[in-house]
């Protein structure tokens, strides 16, 4: 039988697997490279990943899984705010978006420009960026994990 604590310590392991094999696959499948604020994304699904494995090896579990929920929530925390930046509803923190023209040389300009721009959206489906996404199923995934987490255990 399966417990709640072994579903949630599963999803805590797929989500951000799957989250982190999409990225790459848009990445070097076709060719969506990430901006700054997508690696930002990442990072916390690495994070989750490892807290996950762990709690598969480790006791107590619990506590594990929930950092790695936590870690998910955060990467879609983020995901929230590199969309907003995407759909122009506030400004980025990071150099990868489109600097204000100050300098009246245009060569200057265009070398200014980062490669790939954190206020772009690279692709959407339905009018949702992959940041919008990668909020979607972290924030949805991470209180899955948490409910999960919180119901009593069958007796």
């Amino acid at each position: 039988m399966t417990t709640n604590t072994q579903k949630a310590r599963l999803l805590a392991l797929a989500l951000p697997a799957l989250l982190l094999g999409g990225a790459y696959v848009s990445q070097y499948g076709f060719g969506l490279y990430p901006c700054e604020m997508c690696w930002w994304q990442r990072y916390p699904h690495f994070v989750a990943v490892l807290l996950a494995l762990a709690a598969f090896v480790l006791p107590p579990r619990r506590p594990l899984v929930m950092l790695a929920a936590l870690a998910i929530l955060v990467s879609g925390l983020i995901g929230v705010f590199h969309a907003g930046v995407e759909y122009k509803l506030w400004e980025g923190l990071s150099a990868c978006t489109l600097p204000p023209s100050a300098s009246a040389d245009p060569l200057a300009a265009v070398l200014a420009q980062p490669i790939t721009r954190c206020d772009e959206a690279a692709w959407t489906f339905a009018g949702i960026s992959l940041a919008g996404f990668n909020a979607i199923f972290s924030i949805g995934g991470a209180l899955a994990i948490f409910a999960l987490l919180r119901r009593k255990e069958a007796a």
